[in-house]
């Protein structure tokens, strides 16, 4: 039984248009506990991660001006939230999460973070509502602290996680694979080791066998430890960021692909979020569901 990080302050209380994509981590649990996908018992509550932690993947500086409230304007707007005490300690949980669910991981096989992906944070800025990367943290985190050796990232939200190949650019041991829209956010994209940009109206088949032939291209190069996921969902064609055509079921079969890939390599796989904006939050919380559905079907 698979364990799932979870904690109410996930949900950081922003006014207006930036409230929508937080409202899905509030609606996820009872949505997986309502269908019978997951128990109560999987769910757990994670505190602050170390700052020591954090500060392996981010500048010192930039962590000690982000936990104190010291960031400039500036650097407020390039994130793209108002900065206060309630999403500084909403950051220090997801990151916890996300660590504390990469060792539930190497126990049970997979872990979840309800949130989590916040790929575009770098080492020492934040950008597009990212301020702390909870994956490169947790990575960093298992190759310092456990026997795991080598860290693939997968990041299959549509944006390109440009922060975390940022942060591992010259890192051996972490092998970072993000497969996005081209024309999409970051419009500077950064150099991952394996960079897949898609074309404008993307649709499912021609989706699923870029991602196909990229999995196999990721095993000739890198022999992970440990795979992180990053699942945003925002490759939907109904999604108002994302530029991508792609169905609800190529969406869950994106999912069951990097499943059979971590099981076929036989290594823990820990899934955060990320990102998802459709305008029915329905369509976001099916998307996102279906993600545990698939991973019922490979460790149950």
């Amino acid at each position: 039984m698979y364990s799932i990080a979870f904690h109410p302050r996930y949900v950081h209380p922003v006014p207006g248009e930036h409230r929508f994509p937080m409202v899905k981590y509030e609606l996820l649990p009872p949505q997986l506990l309502h269908r019978g996908i997951v128990r109560q018992t999987q769910f757990f509550e994670p505190g602050f991660a170390a700052l020591g932690h954090i500060c392996k993947v981010h500048d010192p500086a930039y962590v000690n001006n982000f936990v104190h409230l010291g960031l400039s304007a500036k650097e407020g707007r390039r994130i793209g939230f108002i900065q206060d005490r309630a999403i500084v300690e909403r950051e220090l949980l997801l990151v916890q999460g996300t660590i504390l669910g990469a060792q539930h991981a190497l126990q049970d096989g997979i872990a979840f973070n309800i949130a989590g992906g916040t790929h575009h944070a770098s080492v020492s800025h934040g950008e597009g509502f990212c301020m702390l990367n909870d994956q490169a943290v947790a990575a960093r985190f298992l190759v310092d602290h456990t026997p795991v050796n080598k860290v693939l990232i997968i990041d299959l939200d549509v944006h390109q996680g440009n922060g975390t190949a940022d942060i591992f650019k010259d890192s051996p041991d972490v092998f970072t694979f993000s497969m996005h829209g081209e024309a999409n956010y970051p419009f500077h994209k950064s150099t991952s080791h394996l960079d897949v940009g898609l074309e404008t109206g993307t649709t499912d088949e021609p989706y699923l066998a870029a991602l196909q032939h990229s999995l196999e291209l990721v095993r000739e190069r890198f022999q992970p430890d440990f795979i992180f996921y990053q699942a945003g969902v925002d490759i939907l064609e109904t999604d108002k960021m994302g530029k991508l055509n792609c169905s609800l079921e190529a969406c869950m079969q994106r999912d069951r692909m990097v499943m059979e890939f971590a099981r076929s390599l036989n290594v823990p796989l820990q899934c955060s979020m990320g990102g998802g904006y459709s305008p029915d939050i329905r369509t976001i919380l099916e998307a996102h569901t279906n993600t545990y559905l698939v991973a019922n079907e490979y460790y149950s």
